[in-house]
This record gives structure tokens, sequence and C-alpha cells, in this order.
């Protein structure tokens, strides 16, 4: 297991209630309603708040890879990110799926970047080899 060198952020968030709850965190920035997955209850869930946290880390991921190489990003890159959540072996798990999308850019320098991104994200690093992730170039 990695151990972190120096600690850059510490999120805090108090939940309650599980998946049919709520969460807030400490700065009042997210407030949110959670509701489990094919309910009628109008809250989020886990797996979009996953889907959502691991899309924006990813550009965050990609958009430092580039600074270092000094590549120009276009305006309009995007992720669609999917998350599923299933069973395994006596438990549950969850799958992750990134598409990528960098328009206008040369298809092998863009993978390129999405490779090394892949490399240094904080949540490509915490789920590498602990469930299946998929990121393709669209």
């Amino acid at each position: 297991m990695a151990q972190l060198e120096k600690v850059l952020y510490t999120a805090r968030a108090h939940t309650t209630g599980g998946r049919d709850g709520a969460s807030r965190t400490d700065d009042g920035r997210l407030d949110v309603t959670l509701s489990s997955p094919g309910t009628s209850g109008t809250g989020t869930n886990p797996e979009q708040l996953f889907a959502a946290g691991y899309s924006a880390c990813f550009i965050g991921a990609i958009k430092a890879v580039a600074g270092k190489q000094k590549i120009s990003l276009p305006q309009d890159l995007s992720i669609d990110a999917e998350v599923d959540l299933g069973t395994i072996p006596n438990a549950y798990g969850i799958a992750a799926r990134l598409k990528v999308s960098l328009p206008g850019m040369d298809k092998a320098a863009a993978q390129a970047l999405v490779d090394a991104a892949h490399q240094v994200c904080p949540y490509s690093n915490a789920t590498r080899g602990n469930i299946d992730v998929q990121i393709t170039l669209v």
C-alpha cells in the first residue's frame, strides 16, 4: 500500500442514514440527500457521487499532465463516467467506465495523455487492482 508523503487536503463529510440518508461536508459546500439506486427517492446515491468524483479528478489529472508536458487541451474536454453496482462473491462491488473526449486532438497524443493521467489520478491509483476500470478515448 502506498503511503502519502504529504497530505495536501482532507475532505470531511458527516453522513447519516446510509443509502437513504444525508451527507454534508464540514464546509457546507456539499449537502445532499441520499437515496438507494432504483428507488423512488429524490436523492443521489454513492455510485453517482463516485462517478462525478472520479471523472472530475481524472480531468484534473489530464490537466496536470498536459501542463507539465506543455500540451494545449481542447476547451470542451469532457468525461462521461459510468459506475456499476453489482454483486461479487458474498458481497457487493463496483466497476467504473470513463469515456474521455478530447475533441480535435491527435488520437495518438490524446491516448498517451489519457494513459499518463491514469497513472497519476488519485482515483485511478485507489481503484487499480481493486475494481474493474475501463478508460476509453472517444
